[in-house]
């Protein structure tokens, strides 16, 4: 089967697993970590097919998403055997599925990999990630905010993760898209706190 033909094949299977997430996990972030990422790929010098490949698989077997992650896992490749992927590029995948998290701490051994790192975290920053935040904060039952105690709570989200993304990115294509999208969510949560701290008496 052509790559091209394998890509299409791979984005109807994301379709069909994360079509009605709720989490800001879904179909449409992984279209956009993918195509994302074959754009960063051709200006890196990186694959761009097995760059949006990685792409769209990055979330498969997630813990956060999946009550059987490894399940999820053997059956997505399964599923690229039936698509007629080589064996080596399945692990290579799934390889760098694990080191993709940012709460694992890795970092992906290969380009391709270390591109779909940055497209990921490029879509938890700006306008995009300050949505997915709160969409995945409502889905974990989470508070907006809570100033007594904020560790719970989807704002305090930004301070422990999505600040920190910025100078966390590999390529050179990245970092600079992640300026913008890094000053929008600064000014986004200096908005947030003053209208949060609007005294009643202000309202007219």
């Amino acid at each position: 089967m052509e790559q091209e033909k394998q890509l299409e094949e791979m984005e109807r299977y994301a379709y069909t697993i994360f079509r009605e997430d709720a989490t800001g996990h879904d179909f449409y972030h992984m279209k956009r970590v993918s195509k994302l990422g074959r754009k960063i790929a051709f200006k890196e010098g990186a694959d761009p097919f097995l760059t949006e490949a990685i792409g769209w698989m990055h979330d498969i077997g997630d813990h956060k998403l999946f009550d059987r992650p490894a399940d999820a896992i053997a059956e997505a490749q399964a599923f690229l055997r039936r698509i007629e992927l080589e064996e080596s590029t399945i692990r290579e995948i799934f390889q760098v599925c694990k080191d993709i998290s940012f709460s694992k701490g890795r970092i992906p051994e290969t380009l391709e990999g270390k591109i779909i790192q940055d497209a990921d975290r490029l879509d938890a920053i700006g306008a995009i990630g300050i949505g997915r935040t709160f969409a995945f904060g409502g889905a974990a039952s989470r508070l907006i905010h809570w100033p007594n105690d904020p560790k719970q709570s989807s704002i305090q989200h930004f301070y422990d993760k999505l600040l920190k993304l910025k100078e966390t990115l590999h390529t050179d294509t990245a970092n600079q898209m992640a300026k913008k999208r890094h000053a929008f969510m600064e000014s986004f949560l200096d908005q947030f706190f003053e209208e949060w701290d609007m005294p009643c008496d202000d309202i007219k």
